[in-house]
């Protein structure tokens, strides 16, 4: 199995990304002078550009919002289910509790 690395923290992503644009290099050298692949340098361009306005697509909170829906949607999922329980048990609870007349 391959290694891999770490995620690289967003402030040098960022920082690469202002870099490969302002440089008069190609971005495949920016690249390999970064430490960082091409392609991935070549992508956080893009997104840059998106999230500034300057193309067209979806920006990265745009593309973070239904990860953290469906986050939070599995959540409150958990949430009922546990409520449900504990109603269950407590409706059950006052059953038993009650005497006969």
């Amino acid at each position: 199995m391959p290694r891999t690395r770490p995620p690289y923290p967003p402030e040098f992503r960022a920082e690469a990304a202002k870099l490969a644009r302002s440089s008069e290099k190609p971005l495949s050298e920016t690249a390999r002078d970064l430490g960082v692949s091409a392609e991935s340098l070549r992508n956080r361009v893009k997104q840059g550009r998106t999230d500034a306005g300057e193309r067209n697509g979806a920006t990265a909170d745009e593309r973070e919002e239904p990860r953290r829906l469906r986050k939070e949607n599995k959540v409150l999922r958990e949430e009922r289910g546990v409520l449900r329980k504990a109603t269950a048990c407590f409706a059950g609870e006052e059953k038993s509790s009650r005497r006969p007349r």
